[in-house]
């Protein structure tokens, strides 16, 4: 991590350790109201589960919505390892969150606002980390008011499909030697949510380091990749699985590098079978006439080819395909950490499928600067 990017982070977790002494002490509201975390007052973007009041997820970029009337809010929640949050309050989600949260341990009661002026507010929080950093079950939001009703979806939804690169996997380091640490992952920084923030779009990232779409990294865990996990509800648990609750105007595909690396990788044959599977699944869900952008990583001019055969095989309707050129970002100022595109990167690559995704939805392109 870089030096700005520490102190930043050291002193957002020293206010919310500041914040969590000071609401555990005298200045605590005299009365507080709980409300079940599956409310239906409150909006949630992403996949998640509901069990029992409580609300489980693990994905990157799962969002959650709240409105209440009151000056206090805090949530009561559990992590199976541990996790780090965007927070906006009374303000549009963007590139530069108010403040981090970190969820960890069990029946955690964690403060996001104190003292706010009487009367409306919203927070929004956001899983900036993946799911193999812990799944997340938020059990009560507490207020010293009451619950209202949150809708803030917007009109325009893509989802995002991918590797580390959509996870944000260093995306807030700028030195491409530094070493992964959760804490500077950040979704909220990629090209997928600066292209969506660019179209006003809601999106949703099923997303995890090291996944291919016949092969992972290495080989690692073989047989078991992002086609695989697509359909879970869950990143890290096969046993529950997914069923569509809204259909997107776009699904983008940005797999590959992990098939191709440490040179490795399948046969055209088995890639093209995971890839055309992916496909259906997405159509299946979705319909054939959700478009589909599929990306190839800039890695290896063979992903491109791959991914272009994979598509023209599969027959299906409303699929397009794409690369990402070696200039798309440099290898040095804009990579952060594991030589992974940090934020300036990740702007460049969103401005470069920008254009793609106008073409492919309709959609025009504000004079907007990507942010």
């Amino acid at each position: 991590m870089n030096k700005s990017n520490s102190l930043r982070l050291f002193s957002v977790i020293i206010s919310a350790f500041l914040l969590n002494q000071t609401m555990s002490g005298a200045a605590s509201p005299a009365k507080i109201n709980e409300t079940d975390a599956s409310d239906p007052k409150i909006e949630y973007m992403g996949r998640i589960f509901s069990e029992n009041g409580t609300v489980s997820f693990d994905w990157s970029g799962v969002r959650a919505n709240i409105n209440f009337n009151g000056r206090y809010l805090a949530i009561k929640c559990s992590d199976t390892k541990a996790n780090y949050f965007n927070v906006w309050i009374d303000r549009e989600p963007d590139q530069k969150e108010d403040f981090i949260i970190k969820t960890e341990g069990k029946d955690t009661v964690i403060v996001i606002a104190d003292n706010l002026k009487k009367g409306n507010h919203r927070v929004t929080i956001q899983k900036r980390t993946e799911g193999e950093q812990g799944t997340v079950s938020i059990h009560k939001i507490l207020t010293d008011g009451e619950i209202t009703k949150a809708e803030y979806r917007k009109n325009r939804f893509i989802e995002f499909i991918g590797d580390s690169y959509t996870c944000g996997f260093g995306s807030e380091n700028s030195v491409k030697s530094d070493p992964f640490k959760p804490e500077t992952e950040n979704c909220n920084l990629t090209y997928a949510a600066i292209a969506s923030r660019y179209f006003d779009a809601d999106y949703n990232m099923i997303c995890h380091s090291g996944q291919g779409i016949a092969r992972n990294y290495d080989d690692f865990a073989p047989g078991y990749t992002m086609t695989d996990r697509y359909s879970q509800i869950f990143d890290e648990d096969k046993n529950h699985k997914w069923t569509p609750v809204r259909t997107p105007d776009l699904v983008v595909i940005y797999l590959g590098a992990n098939d191709f690396s440490t040179e490795k990788q399948p046969s055209l044959a088995l890639f093209r079978q995971k890839y055309i599977e992916l496909l259906k699944k997405i159509k299946d869900n979705y319909g054939e006439d959700t478009p589909v952008l599929c990306l190839a990583a800039k890695l290896d001019a063979g992903i491109f080819q791959y991914v272009k055969e994979s598509c023209i095989s599969s027959g299906l309707k409303n699929i397009s395909y794409a690369t990402m050129q070696d200039q798309v970002h440099d290898g040095d100022s804009d990579l952060g950490a594991c030589y992974h595109p940090n934020y300036k990167g990740h702007r460049k690559m969103a401005s470069a499928i920008i254009p793609y995704i106008s073409t492919v939805t309709g959609w025009e392109m504000p004079f907007e600067v990507y942010r």
